[in-house]
């Protein structure tokens, strides 16, 4: 084995002759914050989803380890999941919507603030975001394991990257 130095793309970007722009979403991007408030109506079944927020178009790259949620689902050892509804990319490509795509299985058991970097190896290797390109947003949602009861809370930010 031998001793390397390496950069990252980012650097190397800066660093090339002539410098090749970095996207915004990864390097002098403006963080933007988008609240949600939920009361859930009524009981809902195991599988239930609230939309929290719509991601602006275009290029967003969501930062899930600053993002928080304060979850008070008060159904016995309850699970959540966290993930979009299906969109357009901004080719004019239908994607599939994926109700676990950011978060799988995150434990909500007991009441409390908790941070949104789940342990999928997908948002892992991005170092804890997810970037989405689409023409008209990306709707968050979340998915209860089990059912919700009437009077059921969930609200938050999502903080993302994006200009």
């Amino acid at each position: 084995m031998a001793v390397t130095t390496q950069k990252t793309t980012e650097y190397t970007n800066q660093t090339a002759s002539p410098v090749t722009l970095n996207p915004t979403t990864s390097y002098h991007g403006r963080i933007r914050v988008a609240s949600f408030v939920h009361d859930q109506s009524g009981v809902g079944d195991a599988g239930s989803t609230v939309s929290l927020i719509r991601l602006p178009a275009g290029t967003v790259k969501v930062l899930l380890h600053s993002s928080v949620m304060y979850v008070n689902w008060t159904a016995s050892s309850q699970t959540l999941d966290l993930g979009w509804e299906a969109y357009t990319d901004a080719a004019g490509d239908a994607v599939a919507a994926d109700p676990d795509g950011l978060v799988d299985g995150l434990d909500v058991d007991t009441a409390g603030y908790f941070a949104m970097s789940g342990a999928l190896a997908t948002v892992k290797a991005a170092g804890g975001t997810y970037t989405f390109t689409s023409r008209d947003g990306v709707v968050i949602a979340a998915k209860a394991i089990g059912a919700l009861a009437d009077g059921d809370d969930i609200a938050g930010y999502i903080q993302y990257v994006v200009d």
